[in-house]
């Protein structure tokens, strides 16, 4: 049985705190923070990067959901597109699926060819190392769904008109391609789970539970980041507040039940 709203709601909050402690540590120390989220469709992604983002500030803590590249971008390096959403000093860059597209559904839907997944499988690891060895923080985490829980959440998407956005035709090849994803996983973490920068699992069948597994191990990976909010002088204003005045425009009224 699924974690209830509730006992996850209460769990989140103490985690939201931390992380928007960790994000003003980063801001005070220029930290650059970069959490690769991926995993099969419907695995989750989109919900844990919300639980990590919703309280912090957008400004400093953005996502990143390339599309498919352009005609343009085809013939460049392949990070090249990547490396150009990476964070500057003091930013938290939340990549929803990353460079790992080539290891995972382009390999699998034969958008690239044999060499171009090979190549890419030996670069990986030294494109990371460069980017940790320049002072990036990386975490890689793979969100991991059984079948019978990727077909449900699909089945959701279909028959929920405000989630049928996100079922794409892609998606739908994909329902048929189960195991050759999980070999194309394995074949990725052989190849990139490194000392420098290690894959995370996380059991995402119950989403709400893996949500709260993903903030805690990315919390207690990063340096200590207990940061005091700073001071604020806040004092009376001196006088009664005033009602808003308007001019020629009136503002429209609550929406009434």
């Amino acid at each position: 049985m699924g974690m209830k709203r509730k006992e996850y709601e209460a769990a989140l909050e103490p985690l939201t705190l931390e992380l928007v402690s960790m994000a003003r540590w980063a801001k005070l120390t220029g930290a650059r923070i970069v959490v690769l989220f991926e995993g099969r469709d419907t695995a989750g992604k989109g919900g844990a990067i919300g639980a990590v983002r919703h309280a912090l500030n957008p400004r400093q803590c953005r996502t990143v959901a390339l599309p498919r590249p352009t005609e343009a971008e085809t013939s460049q390096w392949y990070f090249q597109r990547y490396v150009a959403h990476l964070p500057a000093a003091g930013e938290i860059v939340l990549f929803d699926r990353s460079w790992y597209n080539r290891a995972g559904v382009e390999k699998v839907m034969g958008y690239a060819s044999e060499a171009e997944v090979a190549a890419f499988l030996k670069a990986a690891p030294k494109f990371e190392k460069l980017l940790v060895e320049d002072g990036i923080l990386l975490f890689k985490y793979w969100l991991a769904a059984d079948q019978s829980e990727q077909e449900a959440r699909l089945r959701e998407r279909l028959e929920d008109p405000l989630k049928r956005w996100k079922l794409s035709p892609v998606d739908l090849a994909a329902r048929h391609q189960y195991d050759a994803y999980t070999k194309a996983r394995e074949a990725m973490l052989k190849a990139t789970h490194t000392r420098h920068a290690p894959w995370t699992l996380v059991d995402f069948n119950d989403q709400r539970r893996g949500r709260l597994t993903l903030i805690r191990d990315l919390l207690s990976r990063v340096p200590d980041t207990h940061e005091a909010p700073e001071a604020i002088d806040f004092p009376d204003l001196g006088r009664a507040p005033v009602k808003e005045s308007y001019g020629m425009l009136k503002p429209i009224k609550d929406f009434e039940v």
